[in-house]
């Protein structure tokens, strides 16, 4: 008897699941079925299975042939289980030896002579397999097989036809596998034994701004711990200039956020690219909820911003035109880092572990901070315009800064700051902790946000007289420890509390 399961996978969501396909040919009827959910492209493998055995010259037992595709309960789409399923077919009549009885997975469409050719979904679900080191051996098309080996950790092997599968089994010898681990053509840091990369290239620079020595350094401290940034000023202060400069200053990544975010960007454009630049979303004011937070159409998923910004930044420009119900939409995403998208026939679970980055003005005419034109706002409208931001809302924005006029000859450039950011980050990594300061659960934070007493004390009373909620003072112990982490100290002492009570909007 041989090989009587494969592997392959299907996308649900923005996962690849892993999918069996067992076959078992069993008395009764010839017929060809196959269960497990499978929509009509999978449906349509039967057709195209069959005229592929059939031109290799493979003959089909006067039995019935039930392929199912496991777990039964995951909706499988995608013609890729073509390759998978005929070559099971197959196999099944072949004397396999034991060493070559291993789990094997399978990609690829096949034609009607018998030739495998690549789809769409190869690229996503090779990304997923090797950010979990998928161990096994993956069968895939070899027109496609360059770029594939581009991806890490996975061991292929490229083929261009079912009969040339056939035939490597049939030779009865191991099969020799090489394990591809491509370096990527970044700079490296090394921590605790993991690998983070970078590129030092300031496309734009902080240098081209002039002044806002505050701003820039709230733009700092948001950078190295990931933490909500609120900018407010007048037209032309350099809210967004300062906003789409943060990108560049971001902290290094990981190999998994790499190849995380490439995944993203072939959902966003279907081209495979690996950078160490992490995202950056623009979504603009008039933008749906279902642009922000995802759609789905059937069993097929649609990333909204929130997801495709994951480990970037999510610039919100013009905060206050948003419409508040979307804006209270992310009130969740913002909290817990994962947002949830329910549907009748679906139910999504995603990350969210994005950098908001917001700019408005202080009214509708913009003027009310300036101190050379006059503001010509209502007390009307200047309350309907401040009332837009609920106080949930608010409370989830950890650095709140009012932008300053004039044009102080305060400089600073990027390299200068990344080099501050990656001390930042350095002193991150080195306590173990697992995600950035801004994004520390409750618990962690009692572990990682330690106050010396006389800072506990002041925290305490800015807690009592502000009226602080928890989450509040939470986010004040977080931005105050990335403070910590900049000047190099090991415990949040007193001045470090101070300017992170300085950054909450009251």
């Amino acid at each position: 008897m041989g090989i009587s399961k494969l592997q392959s996978a299907t996308i649900f969501g923005f996962e690849a699941k892993i999918v069996d396909i067992e076959v078992a040919f069993v008395r009764g009827l010839p017929a060809f079925q196959i269960s497990g959910l499978a929509n009509q492209s999978v449906q349509e493998a039967k057709h195209r299975s069959s005229s592929a055995l059939a031109a290799i010259g493979f003959q089909f037992p006067p039995l019935r042939v039930n392929i199912n595709l496991s777990p039964s309960d995951l909706p499988k789409q995608g013609s890729h289980f073509d390759f998978g399923i005929a070559l099971l077919i197959a196999l099944h009549s072949l004397e396999i030896p034991p060493f070559l009885q291993e789990t094997y997975f399978a990609l690829g469409e096949l034609g009607l002579d018998g030739k495998i050719k690549a789809t769409e979904s190869c690229y996503p679900i090779l990304l997923d397999l090797s950010a979990h080191h998928y161990p096994h051996i993956i069968f895939v098309p070899k027109e496609n097989l360059a770029l594939y080996q581009q991806i890490p950790h996975l061991r292929l092997i490229g083929l261009e036809s079912l009969q040339e599968a056939l035939d490597l089994f049939a030779s009865k010898s191991p099969l020799d596998v090489a394990l591809y681990q491509n370096k990527l053509p970044f700079e490296t840091l090394a921590i605790g034994g993991q690998t983070y990369y970078f590129m030092r290239d300031f496309k734009e620079d902080f240098r081209d701004i002039i002044g806002q020595s505050v701003a820039k350094r709230a733009a700092l401290i948001a950078a190295s711990g990931f933490h909500n940034i609120l900018f407010e000023g007048s037209p032309g202060c350099g809210k967004s200039m300062i906003a789409h400069r943060m990108r560049y200053i971001l902290p290094p990544l990981s190999e998994e956020e790499i190849l995380k975010n490439a995944k993203m960007r072939l959902y966003e454009n279907g081209a495979l690219q690996y950078t160490s630049l992490r995202p950056f979303r623009s979504p603009h004011a008039s933008s749906s909820r279902a642009a922000l937070l995802g759609s789905s159409i059937g069993n097929e998923f649609k990333p909204g911003e929130i997801a495709l910004a994951t480990q970037g930044i999510l610039f919100l420009d013009e905060l206050a035109h948003f419409p508040t119900p979307l804006l209270e939409s992310l009130r969740e995403p913002l909290e817990n880092h994962r947002f949830t998208l329910s549907r009748a026939h679906l139910k999504i679970e995603y990350d969210t572990a994005f950098l908001l980055v917001c700019a408005q003005n202080p009214c509708p005419c913009g003027n009310l901070m300036s101190s050379v034109h006059e503001c010509r706002c209502s007390d009307t409208a200047l309350s309907r315009y401040k009332s837009k931001l609920s106080e949930p809302f608010w409370d989830r924005i950890d650095l709140y800064v009012p932008m300053q006029e004039g044009s102080q000859e305060h400089r600073v450039d990027s390299k200068t700051l990344f080099e501050q950011v990656l001390q930042a980050f350095c002193a991150q990594k080195n306590r173990a902790q697992a995600r950035l300061n801004g994004h520390l659960h409750d618990s962690e934070v009692e572990q990682f946000c330690v106050l010396d007493e006389e800072a506990s004390g002041i925290l305490a009373q800015a807690t009592q007289r502000f009226g602080l909620s928890h989450r509040a003072n939470i986010k004040t112990r977080k931005v105050a420890r990335t403070i910590a982490d900049l000047e190099g100290c090991e415990v949040i002492a007193k001045p470090h509390v101070f300017e992170a009570l300085s950054y909450r909007h009251r």
